[in-house]
């Protein structure tokens, strides 16, 4: 039984149809075609909210991968009705098996929870799979290997037709002027040779066969026939094994206990995808169903008319039925459709036609109704015969029979077809009994007095459909709040009617009349008065938003601007320091070269030390502060632990906190200072600098962590050679444990320079067999 009762003149009214026809074309298979045409809402609560999640899903998530898939279900039921398929038909079957298994993984995978509670019904069909891809190649054919006896057979039959052809390619050359042609047929399932008639006789055998002209006889040479004989039983055995083969797999394949409900579950998995591509077509969004509460669809629009005009429509236990009045052809039931329709839709598990794109697709709101009912007239007639107006009030009379509370009514034109008075009469007293059922909908009329009636009574409210005198043209926009006009006079004064025809219009209307189509136009006036006052105000807040705008593309200049100046001092100072290792390079070299210039280079050298403090003395704060360069010794409060810096990443930073190496961030990392390295043994007289050298602004510990040895290994030269000039006795080689590639290469260096009395590890607090303490003759 249906969930929400609607019948089938009401969905061909709200053209349903069309909608199904929309979803088959977007179905990736025909068992996914046949459940689109076949949508209802026949769904459950429970059902319909997993329904709009799975279409959720794809549409979040990306279509669904229903390639291979095939609607095999005619091959199934052909096998069980005890028909065989060949080959190829067999594979069709496995493919689409195989195809479904791995769409089951792919969405069980996909972490998307609605689909892969479905998608796991589908069955795992590997053993099958695996006899079908053993016993039949690419083609479908069935292999030499399918099953031994199979084997045994074609064996035997390939040297056996080999046999045969070398047999009459011999009496081909003893016959050859008998033979019509030098060639080797079939006919009739044996191998003949072509003879011509005249010469029949001259080849002992049989006449199998003869040419359509006559010419030529087809003769299977009496030695042959025994060999024919043979291959003849061998090819029926060989018919009748590969016939049980396929036989066995085509029973085994429609034998699946779980491949028919994993052939639904394709298909509802495939209607989930069409439901999703309708949806993304024609920017449909979810709608929330919940029980009771208010119906909101905000920018409604109908899904088959190009370019309908959205509006937004709101019912409420305060305001259950809208009347809606306005001239012919404003978009009336077109308005009456899109509600109808949406909620069809919804109860059907597919997304509406509503929602605000720049707030999201959520915005939909629809409570679950019971029963949708309707009284919708599309043909228009010149005819007011009472066999129309009788269909109209068999459906009026059912509509207030069946409406409740959770009942959408539908009814267009209420009060046509009949006499005004009469007819307005009976409408009024049908929607007092729909409001009195609590029965939430929308109606359509042209009755004045139905007007009178929505502003007078609780639950019911006037709307109306703009039109555009001034163009003699609807606007299709629905304006809530007050009864619409029917502009018959209007349009008859823009088109230039006579006016002693309009006054007699007008005095035949009445006062009454006349008054109610003067306040109608009052209040059109002083609406259109109030939109105009709300135009203003939202042009001032675009104005006003376009300055914030303004202000923050100026502000965005600015910091880009600052960037730019930040970039322009990095690169200058950039250059300096290059500048001034250049320079330092250049005095090393001199210092070491030229004996005769050492002390000059030397002097020089402790100069451009002291002009690079004097740089540094005069940065910010911030710039004097000392970076986490490699080599630091910082505290990790997250550990609790101390090591040296590694690597400084930016926002993190690469520590060495015992045997482990951890990436952490900057915040939680502090220097600390280094304790006071003890000597690791008394120095000597000759250790100590003399007065005035420059020991004390010589920095005695090198850091080639991370460097590749010929870089490292050219550092170390310099650095020795340095120390060496200004008579440090003992120096401090930073190159890490790693892998000892860089140590080794280090201590080799060392122990070949004649400048090196001694070299050791430094002690386990000082960094261990991290470091190399030399120590040089002076």
């Amino acid at each position: 039984m249906p969930a929400v009762h609607v019948t089938d003149a009401t969905l061909q009214k709200l053209s349903f149809g069309r909608v199904r026809e929309a979803l088959a074309e977007r179905a990736g298979t025909r068992m996914g075609a046949e459940r689109a045409l076949a949508v209802a809402p026949e769904l459950g609560p429970a059902a319909l909210e997993t329904a709009l999640t799975r279409v959720e899903e794809v549409v979040l998530g990306g279509d669904l991968a229903l390639g291979g898939i095939e609607d095999v279900r005619p091959l199934l039921a052909r096998v069980r009705e005890g028909n065989l398929l060949d080959g190829r038909e067999i594979l069709s079957v496995a493919y689409t098996l195989d195809a479904a298994a791995t769409l089951r993984r792919a969405i069980v995978t996909s972490g998307r929870p609605a689909l892969s509670e479905l998608a796991a019904a589908i069955g795992s069909f590997d053993g099958v799979l695996r006899q079908v891809r053993e016993q039949l190649d690419p083609e479908g054919n069935v292999r030499d290997d399918a099953t031994p006896k199979l084997a045994d057979i074609r064996r035997r039959l390939h040297p056996l037709r080999g046999r045969i052809r070398d047999r009459l390619t011999r009496l081909l050359e003893t016959h050859a002027a008998s033979v019509q042609e030098p060639i080797i047929t079939l006919r009739r399932d044996r191998y003949v040779i072509p003879v011509r008639a005249s010469a029949q006789s001259s080849v002992p055998g049989i006449a199998v066969d003869r040419s359509d002209s006559g010419a030529t006889v087809f003769i299977e040479p009496a030695s042959v026939v025994p060999l024919n004989n043979e291959l003849a039983l061998l090819e029926m055995e060989e018919r009748d094994e590969v016939r049980r083969i396929l036989q066995a797999l085509g029973q085994r394949l429609a034998g699946e206990p779980a491949v028919d409900a994993s052939l639904e579950v394709v298909a509802e998995l495939d209607l989930a995808n069409a439901s999703a591509r309708l949806a993304r077509d024609w920017r449909l969004a979810r709608p929330t169903l919940g029980d009771g509460g208010p119906l909101r669809l905000p920018l409604a629009r109908h899904p088959l008319i190009d370019g309908c005009v959205p509006n937004t429509l709101e019912l409420t236990d305060a305001r259950r039925l809208l009347v809606v009045t306005g001239p012919n052809a404003g978009g009336k039931t077109v308005l009456l459709k899109t509600l109808g329709l949406a909620v069809v839709m919804a109860a059907s598990g597919l997304f509406v036609a509503a929602g605000d794109d720049a707030e999201g697709t959520a915005s939909a709101r629809l409570p679950r109704f019971d029963a949708v009912l309707s009284d919708i007239g599309d043909e228009q007639s010149i005819e007011a015969s009472l066999s129309t107006y009788a269909g109209h009030l068999q459906n009026l009379k059912a509509i207030v029979e069946r409406s409740d509370e959770r009942t959408l009514v539908l009814i267009d034109e209420l009060g046509s077809g009949t006499d005004p008075d009469e007819g307005a009469a009976l409408s009024q007293a049908i929607l007092e009994a729909v409001l009195d059922r609590g029965a939430r909908g929308l109606v359509t009329t042209h009755l004045a007095p139905l007007k009178v009636f929505a502003s007078e009574t609780d639950g019911v409210q006037n709307a109306a459909m703009r039109f555009d005198v001034d163009a003699l043209e609807p606007s299709y926009q629905l304006v809530v709040g007050q009864p619409g006009r029917s502009y018959a006079l209007s349009i008859a004064a823009r088109l230039g009617l006579h006016g002693p025809l309009l006054e007699r219009a007008s005095e035949l209307l009445g006062p009454e009349g006349e008054r109610l189509e003067s306040l109608l136009e009052t209040l059109e006036d002083q609406r259109a008065a109030l939109q105009g006052e709300l135009a203003e105000a939202q042009a001032a807040g675009e104005r006003a938003r376009r300055e914030a705008e303004l202000l923050r593309t100026e502000i965005q200049r600015l910091r880009e601007r600052e960037e730019a100046l930040l970039a322009q001092a990095a690169e200058r100072a950039d250059s300096l320091l290059q500048d001034t290792l250049q320079q330092a390079a250049r005095l090393k070299r001199t210092a070491t070269g030229d004996p005769n210039q050492r002390s000059r280079a030397l002097e020089e050298l402790q100069q451009l030390r002291r002009q690079t403090r004097d740089r540094a003395a005069k940065r910010s704060p911030a710039e004097r502060e000392e970076g986490l360069r490699p080599g630091v010794q910082v505290r990790v409060s997250s550990y609790e632990a101390e090591g040296p810096v590694l690597e400084d990443r930016g926002a993190t930073v690469l520590v060495q906190l015992g045997l482990l190496k951890v990436e952490v961030p900057r915040r939680d990392v502090a220097p600390v200072k280094p304790p006071e390295r003890a000597p690791s043994r008394p120095r000597r007289a000759a250790d100590v600098p003399p007065p005035g050298t420059a020991e004390g602004r010589f920095d005695d510990e090198l850091n080639i962590r991370g460097e590749r040895v010929e870089p490292g290994l050219e550092k170390v030269r310099d650095f020795v050679t340095e120390a060496h000039a200004l008579k440090v006795g003992r120096v401090r080689i930073l190159h890490g444990k790693g892998t000892g590639v860089l140590r080794d290469a280090v201590r080799a260096y060392l122990k070949g320079d004649k400048r090196v009395e001694r070299f050791e590890d430094a002690v386990p607090y000082e960094g261990g067999h991290g470091v190399t303490v030399a120590y040089l003759r002076v």
